[in-house]
């Protein structure tokens, strides 16, 4: 059971121009996570599951309606209070791993700890490292690191700051299925110990069932709710 509502959705709208014609992604959506759930966003391409991953995430607003995270309401916030919150509160995992190339695995981890108060940053990073077990492989650059080994760096670089929530966005998408399924593992053992809230966009229905709930998305409209047994 979670304690208290972190992210609270109220009849959110997106609308773009295309041309002379208003085209609608999002359409009167509401719903709340709890802290220290898990929840998945699923639903065909196109049907709206990124651009919401991305509002509630702060990266942009929606035309109408209310984000509230953690008490803050997203659409009061300009770019840089948005982009505050994000670094104290948030960790992101992509499909495309997102790593700078030019740097090391604990490098790309420190990296994240930048703006952060965090004592014994490198420490910490090393240790976060260690947990996904690339221990041995801090001084490798991606290009010389797995689909799955970058992934695992994504992970603890989401994660060592222990932040409130965690945003995935088809983390296993670029992996084949035996390394997907351990990174799958692997993000849900580190969200348990970390109490952190993770949303996720997922094509993976084996991913999406490892969450409590699952939100679908259908035509940018939120269907009702599919409860499963979190794994």
């Amino acid at each position: 059971m979670t304690n208290s509502v972190l992210l609270k959705v109220e009849r959110l709208n997106h609308h773009v121009q295309d041309g002379h014609t208003t085209l609608t992604i999002l359409q009167d959506i509401s719903f709340h996570v709890g802290r220290g759930e898990a929840v998945a966003i699923v639903g065909a391409s196109g049907s709206g599951k990124s651009t919401l991953l991305a509002m509630l995430a702060g990266l942009d607003v929606p035309s109408q309606g209310n984000i509230v995270f953690d008490g803050e309401n997203l659409t009061r916030l300009n770019e840089d209070q948005r982009a505050g919150l994000r670094a104290k509160q948030v960790g992101f995992v992509f499909q495309s791993f997102q790593l700078l190339e030019h740097l090391t695995a604990l490098e790309n981890v420190v990296l994240a700890t930048e703006l952060t108060t965090m004592p014994n940053r490198r420490a910490r990073c090393v240790e976060m490292l260690d947990r996904v077990g690339l221990g041995r492989r801090l001084n490798h650059t991606p290009k010389t690191l797995s689909g799955g080994e970058q992934q695992r760096v994504a992970l603890a670089r989401a994660f060592v700051r222990s932040p409130s929530v965690v945003f995935a966005d088809e983390p296993t998408g670029s992996l084949d299925s035996q390394t997907g399924e351990m990174v799958i593992e692997l993000m849900f053992d580190l969200q348990r110990e970390h109490g952190t809230t993770l949303v996720l966009v997922t094509h993976d229905e084996k991913l999406a069932q490892r969450c409590a709930r699952q939100l679908v998305l259908n035509s940018g409209v939120l269907l009702p709710e599919v409860c499963a047994n979190a794994g």
